[in-house]
């Protein structure tokens, strides 16, 4: 057992691989297959090259505000490669990483951060929410899910993404008290980035680990370097398994770094030193699990260059496909929330297609009147 044997009060991080990618807590290290392994891989690479360009092309004005994932890639594909297929994932806004793995497409998500509705429309048998942007109320989501799982007996886990920050925000508790007394399936991941936007973790907690919050639930809690894949592999597994026996939630708080700024809208040279940031380039977690693999002979520095090469047409290709999408439409900006929309929701729809047909005929007026008045000088 791994939870039990880390105590977060006592400030013990769990760690299988170093920064260098050497094996430091064998008798820990997980038994995962060649494929998953690579699979874990790739989408880790595939999730850096999107969100990169992400960026570029929110800067060329060509996608609506993103909030960047790189850094944290480990944090997020280690955990939901450790899950089933049936178990459900809640994220907030910057788990893009792991609703890759999970199933939901690169279209889908760059759909999403463009402003078009139907990327959040997923296949039936990806059970992931929706990007969640208010903090903390996807905890409350993932708490109902796992509630639900409980009574209907589904054997479904709920796992849920938050940020240092919202640790302090009300829902967050709300939802974890929810969920230990009445031992959901769920597994709370902080994702402690050491940065609420610019507010540093020192300032936003007395807590000397984000994973002692746990003790005041009653529950397990670790913290674990969250910058290391296989760590994050085995403590999820750990957890997994703890709630589909009914032993309720666990709290892990993945200790990484957020590389770029919170969002497109942050510049977080205003709060932050260039120093801090390289330092946390040397813990790059895609680096460490490449050089795992390539020990293990998985991965060779030919296999890189490939992949490299095909991961940028694919994303090129991808948002390319987005940009020529069809826009979305007055239904699916307003009925993706209910199966039968509530009154306030259908007067609200009929108020807005109101105020667009009169805009609509009032911009006509006035490009009639502007010809008119071309045609008489």
């Amino acid at each position: 057992m791994i939870i039990s044997k880390y105590d977060p009060l006592k400030l013990e991080q769990f760690q299988v691989l170093d920064s260098e990618g050497n094996i430091v807590n064998p008798k820990f290290e997980p038994k995962i297959d060649d494929k998953t392994l690579l699979h874990m891989y790739k989408t880790m690479s595939l999730a850096r090259m999107a969100d990169i360009k992400a960026l570029q092309y929110q800067r060329q004005g060509r996608m609506l505000t993103y909030a960047p994932v790189q850094g944290q890639e480990a944090a997020q594909v280690g955990a939901m490669a450790a899950l089933e297929p049936q178990d459900w994932l809640s994220p907030a806004f910057r788990e893009f990483a792991a609703m890759l793995y999970k199933g939901v497409t690169l279209e889908q998500l760059y759909l999403y951060w463009y402003g078009n509705e139907i990327g959040s429309k997923f296949a039936d048998d990806v059970n992931v929410l929706p990007v969640n942007v208010p903090i903390g109320s996807q905890v409350g989501h993932a708490s109902g899910l796992a509630y639900a799982s409980k009574v209907l007996k589904k054997n479904q886990v709920a796992v849920t993404y938050i940020g240092d920050g919202g640790t302090s925000h009300g829902e967050f508790y709300e939802a974890m008290n929810f969920a230990t007394v009445f031992d959901a399936p769920m597994i709370t991941i902080i994702q402690n980035n050491q940065y609420a936007i610019s507010t540093p973790r020192h300032k936003a907690t007395k807590a000397k680990t984000l994973a002692q919050k746990a003790v005041a639930f009653g529950i397990p809690g670790i913290q674990v370097d969250g910058n290391d894949v296989l760590a994050m592999y085995a403590v999820t597994k750990e957890a997994a398994e703890r709630a589909r026996k009914g032993e309720g939630p666990t709290l892990i708080e993945a200790y990484t770094y957020r590389i770029g700024p919170h969002t497109t809208s942050d510049d977080p040279t205003i709060y932050r030193k260039d120093e801090e940031v390289e330092q946390w380039r040397l813990k790059d977690p895609i680096k460490r699990f490449r050089i795992y693999l390539t020990n293990k002979k998985l991965w060779s520095d030919a296999q890189e260059e490939q992949l490299q090469k095909e991961l940028e047409e694919y994303v090129t290709e991808t948002f390319k496909k987005v940009e020529n999408s069809d826009n979305p439409t007055i239904d699916d900006v307003f009925d993706y929330t209910f199966v039968n929309n509530p009154a306030d929701l259908i007067e609200q729809k009929e108020k807005y297609m109101k105020y667009l047909k009169q805009t609509f005929l009032q911009s006509l007026k006035e490009t009639s009147k502007a010809n008119k008045n071309l045609k008489e000088e």
